[in-house]
């Protein structure tokens, strides 16, 4: 093979895998998606748990890099207790003031790759007006052809615990309240119709 020929073909062999190498971008799933939350109810007495109902971004994956990105937003007015009371008080300035802060969201790195799975999110959570760093857990995840998109989604579950006075929400503090927050997060999130599904 002349060398020319030599060039030519080694040029298209890299071109081949960094193609194959780009991240490929995931739509966030909001029906299959649910941030929930466990919070202490004086000081040890019962427990707190709810979810929020409306969740929307992208996640970016590329397997071979061991590397992608998170950006998620949650509708902070959205949150349901399961109690009606309850959540209308919580949309006051005694803990989400949502009428100033509606919105929260998180941003992050994929990391701790193991066969082509992330391990963690190293991101920062904004909520309340605060932001801070939070890393994620994920304790579950898969990708697989969707069977009615016909396109990959990869699903997740991942959760950490941060202390909601941090971010300036210290309602009950005084009476004994923890201010420990255990986040736990599911997620579904659809390729875009430009990458075909992979087994």
């Amino acid at each position: 093979m002349k060398p020319s020929a030599l060039c030519v073909l080694t040029s298209l062999v890299l071109l081949a895998g960094s193609a194959a190498a780009e991240p490929v971008v995931y739509k966030i799933d909001p029906s299959h998606t649910y941030p929930s939350f466990e919070a202490d109810h004086m000081g040890g007495l019962s427990n707190w748990r709810g979810k929020f109902n409306k969740t929307e971004g992208s996640i970016t994956l590329d397997k071979k890099a061991g590397a992608g990105t998170v950006d998620v937003k949650i509708d902070v007015t959205s949150a349901d207790f399961g109690l009606d009371a309850m959540n209308e008080e919580a949309q006051k300035a005694i803990l989400f003031d949502t009428a100033k802060f509606p919105t929260a969201t998180y941003k992050g790195k994929l990391a701790g790759f193991k066969d082509g799975k992330p391990g963690k999110v190293e991101g920062e959570l904004t909520l309340h007006g605060a932001t801070k760093p939070l890393t994620l857990t994920i304790t579950q995840f898969k990708c697989m052809p969707h069977p009615m998109y016909k396109r990959e989604v990869c699903g997740a579950d991942a959760s950490a615990t941060f202390q909601r006075d941090q971010f300036g929400m210290g309602a009950g503090k005084d009476w004994g309240f923890s201010m420990a927050v255990n986040l736990r997060i599911q997620v579904e999130a659809i390729a875009e119709e430009t990458a075909p599904a992979k087994k």
